[in-house]
């Protein structure tokens, strides 16, 4: 049993950074276990077998493997630091479940087939691309409105949405430079260059049995070397 949070985790999975990200912001001290999908440790596996990131282990045993109930888990700890994250609004909060649901239920399948196209050969990447750029279509007009996804005033539904688009940008990026999406780049722009996302992306080695504590938040440490040096120092006696 450990005497602090647990979260295992890969680097680029969008899911994980939506987890990272929140207990980021929300200051909480919960170490990172950086995993691999084709060699996944064992307690993760005990913790939730669904073998999917990210994976929330608490002090008293309690298991989260949903990125979204972390995310919420981790802003509802310190209430008054992210309080600015959550609506307070009912019809806010619903707009923010309904932009949630759609990534998730409907952008993230779209998505899936335009980075592996190969593996759905149903149709083109370039159709796929276009089904999903739908939903980056509706962001374009809601942005184009206001900075955020629900305002002026970053907020959960932002943090939830924005991996998933960078992943889908990436896939072609050459493309995106010349679509016309201005406020799209802007506001994911912001996010990619905050603090908290480059702190939540730093490279880390995988976790192996017997590495002392990374949190998620290591600000003494930049690079993939430094954090290899903190895993393998000897416990203090």
């Amino acid at each position: 049993m450990h005497h602090h949070p647990v979260l295992y985790s890969y680097r680029r999975c969008p899911y994980a950074m939506r987890a990272r990200m929140g207990i980021y912001m929300a200051g909480l001290q919960v170490e990172q276990r950086e995993i691999v999908f084709w060699d996944k440790p064992q307690p993760m596996l005990e913790a939730s077998p669904k073998a999917t990131v990210p994976v929330l282990i608490l002090p008293e045993g309690e298991v989260i493997d949903e990125s979204l109930d972390i995310l919420f888990w981790a802003v509802n700890q310190t209430e008054q630091a992210c309080s600015g994250l959550i609506p307070q609004d009912e019809r806010v909060i619903d707009k923010m479940q309904t932009w949630i649901e759609r990534n998730d239920n409907e952008f993230k399948n779209w998505l899936d087939k335009y980075k592996y196209a190969d593996r759905f050969p149903g149709q083109s990447q370039s159709d796929y691309r276009q089904h999903g750029e739908r939903f980056l279509e509706t962001i374009e007009s809601s942005l184009s409105q206001h900075i955020f996804l629900l305002g002026d005033n970053l907020s959960l539904a932002d943090i939830a949405l924005f991996p998933f688009v960078r992943q889908f940008v990436n896939v072609d990026k050459v493309w995106f430079e010349q679509a016309c999406y201005p406020h799209l780049k802007n506001w994911l722009a912001s996010l990619l260059e905050s603090d908290a996302f480059k702190a939540v992306m730093k490279n880390r080695p995988v976790w192996q049995e017997g590495h002392q504590p990374l949190w998620v938040n290591e600000p003494a440490l930049q690079t993939r070397n430094q954090f290899t040096a903190k895993a393998l120092q000897k416990a203090a006696v």
